[in-house]
């Protein structure tokens, strides 16, 4: 009997990938991918366009007597309009409650690390 050479065993369907997928060994590290977005920063070529993203408005629900309320305090307050007033007084609500935050996070670290 003759002997005959056998073909190289290839991988089957299942594990092969498609042309053009490079199969990864790892994923990158943040310092990694910092690096490359830091070397690609000025290469437009190495970007997809840009896009432009809108807000939408959000609706929150104010009982008929705090609307009232507000609506008088804009007006105090020589506000173009209720909206703008409400997202004002938010925006400083929120910026407060982050310091008192903040402060309260220090003193504690504070307190425990002395």
């Amino acid at each position: 009997m003759k002997k005959t050479k056998q073909a190289p065993q290839t991988l089957s369907p299942r594990k092969r990938l498609p042309s053009g997928v490079i199969r990864r060994s790892r994923s990158l590290s943040q310092e990694e991918i910092d690096e490359r977005v830091i070397a690609q920063a000025e290469d437009d070529a190495a970007w997809k366009q840009a896009i432009h993203v809108s807000r939408k408005p959000t609706a929150i629900g104010l009982s008929a007597t705090l609307a009232h309320r507000a609506a008088f305090l804009a007006r105090l307050h020589r506000e173009r309009n209720l909206e703008s007033w409400v997202q004002r007084v938010v925006r400083e609500r929120v910026e407060l409650e982050e310091k008192a935050f903040t402060q309260a996070r220090r003193d504690l670290t504070s307190k425990t690390g002395a």
